[in-house]
């Protein structure tokens, strides 16, 4: 009698050889290579040609919008893959993606799900045609999904294909996560390299390109602080007094930060007429307003993409604080006269001289900018706080002044002295226009204590009386014979101070509103008492 098993098992180990070839070819090109694409590729490629499994499609999510995209193919044309795309749960993909289990639809013409997005049911064999569906998982995720086309009057058992596929979706995820794993290895390595480089060159000198000058702690803590926040997008408030160079650190954050290719605007928002305001940061269309013959983009625009630095932020009119909170929360401008909003990407920077939360409280500010603007408070020394780096600055101004005027002027040990022992009232601008004074009016090759002693006093001279002040007679330096009688020496400058603001109130309460009397009990003289009382902005009630 034939024994009728021999062709059963030959048929059974044709089978084996043909699953076991597959998968030793897969796992070969492991090795092979990392490009993703290629081994995917190659695996749906062997599965199709020795197992029948095909049309094979691996289906990833999309980053940035969820959204599931064919991604990797084998007998699909270009214009299929670009078909499949899936939203999480549509169609037999989609499930599969968010159930996690395996789908097998034996006739893709009786599945109301399947979808025929991808490749139309024309192009397809008339026969009948399944459809098997495997997650791609890894310790619970699901990263994606595998899916080929398969007929189903085939010699091959659905079992044993179910099995390979098995094998295949669990060599493509470990293909994809390595891959993953070098991407995001590689993208760490290359900012921590950008980093380093960038670190290295975070010195003093890199910074002194900028204009900024200085070892002395309280400036390193604020140099420190743009440090720290320039990688980021937040919005930075730059707080110190006139001159203290705010807009230097404004450059320098931009410089240091992702932007640093990008547009670097500067708006002086004190100096825009209040009619004005509006069209200069935000532009304007033609014929938006009697002028307008044509159309002008804002400073917003101009700044797209890279820092808009909003200087003296206190003066905007109280209008367009509420504009530029919009702007701050939807990211959008709209131009006047247009009819719709454009979106911006612009980092802002903001500076101001004053005190905000005092103007909060006195209704001239909105809080909720305040709390916009103030996300990343950083306080800039005035010089006088930092007296130990004048002498940088000095030497620093000194020979920019000397390649500007083509000079070679050095100065002595006795005038840099002066220099260092001066309040400078106006901070580092004041300092940098005395400097430039005293190399254009030097007569020889050296500025001595004599040449600063007359230009501290003219300086001393003109600030005392900005401030309402009597001028005083020349303080010359010490061993000089001083001309005249004896009189006192310039008195100590001291600035108007908002901490002063209770004092001169509590004052006026005690006299009933008399500023004489008022300015008596402070120890000032009238015109000082009013000058402050201006300053401040004091109303005082009526004797």
């Amino acid at each position: 009698m034939e024994d009728t098993s021999l062709p059963i098992r030959a048929a059974q180990e044709r089978l084996a050889d043909e699953e076991l070839l597959v998968v030793r070819e897969a796992v070969a090109l492991l090795g092979k290579s990392q490009d993703e694409a290629f081994v995917v590729r190659e695996i749906l490629h062997l599965l199709s040609e020795f197992l029948g499994l095909n049309r094979g499609r691996v289906v990833l999510p999309d980053p940035e919008t969820g959204e599931l995209r064919i991604v990797h193919a084998y007998g699909l044309t270009q214009e299929e893959i670009a078909r499949g795309h899936y939203l999480p749960g549509e169609g037999i993909t989609g499930r599969v993606m968010t159930g996690g289990q395996t789908a097998i639809v034996q006739d893709v013409d009786a599945e109301p799900l399947f979808l025929f997005r991808a490749v139309a049911r024309e192009n397809l064999p008339r026969e009948t045609v399944s459809f098997i569906a495997l997650p791609l998982e890894q310790a619970g995720r699901q990263i994606g999904v595998l899916g080929v086309h398969r007929l189903r009057e085939r010699p091959r058992p659905l079992a044993r294909d179910q099995q390979v596929l098995k094998i295949a979706a669990t060599l493509i995820t470990h293909v994809i996560l390595i891959n993953e794993f070098i991407r995001e290895r590689t993208s760490r390595l290359e900012s921590e390299n950008r980093e380093l480089k960038w670190a290295l060159t975070k010195d003093l000198s890199t910074y002194g390109s900028f204009g900024i000058v200085g070892e002395s702690p309280q400036l390193r803590r604020a140099l420190k602080q743009i440090e720290q926040v320039a990688r980021s997008e937040a919005t930075v408030l730059l707080l110190g007094e006139s001159g203290t160079g705010k807009e230097l650190f404004a450059r320098a954050l931009h410089l240091s930060s992702s932007r640093r290719d990008a547009p670097f605007v500067k708006v002086n928002c004190g100096a825009i007429p209040e009619n004005l305001v509006e069209s200069e940061l935000f532009g304007y269309e033609k014929g938006a307003f009697t002028g307008a013959v044509g159309s002008r983009p804002g400073y917003f625009e101009q700044a797209d993409t890279g820092t808009l630095f909003l200087d003296e932020v206190g003066d905007l009119p109280p209008a367009m604080q509420v504009k530029l909170l919009r702007v701050l929360q939807e990211h959008t401008i709209q131009r006047i006269g247009a009819r719709k909003e454009v979106p911006i990407n612009v980092r802002i920077v903001a500076a101001t001289n004053q005190d905000l939360q005092w103007l909060v409280s006195q209704g001239k500010f909105r809080l909720d900018l305040f709390y916009r603007l103030n996300v990343i408070p950083v306080r800039l020394p005035a010089l006088r706080e930092r007296a130990e780096d004048i002498r940088h600055l000095v030497r620093y101004y000194l020979n920019q002044l000397d390649q500007s005027y083509q000079r070679n002027v050095n100065i002595t040990p006795e005038a840099m002295r002066q220099l260092t022992d001066h309040p400078w009232p106006g901070n580092i601008r004041q300092l940098r226009n005395v400097l430039e004074r005293l190399v254009l009016l030097a007569e020889g090759a050296t500025i001595g204590e004599r040449d600063v002693a007359a230009v501290l006093h003219a300086e001393t001279h003109s600030q005392m009386q900005l401030q309402g002040q009597p001028p005083a007679p020349a303080l010359m330096p010490a061993g000089m014979p001083e001309t005249g009688d004896a009189g006192p020496r310039v008195r100590a400058y001291h600035p108007v101070r908002e901490s002063d603001r209770a004092a001169i109130e509590a004052a006026l309460r005690e006299t009933g509103g008399n500023k004489s009397r008022a300015a008596q009990m402070l120890g000032l003289t009238l015109r000082q008492f009013n000058y402050r009382v201006k300053v401040m902005g004091i109303e005082p009630r009526p004797a």
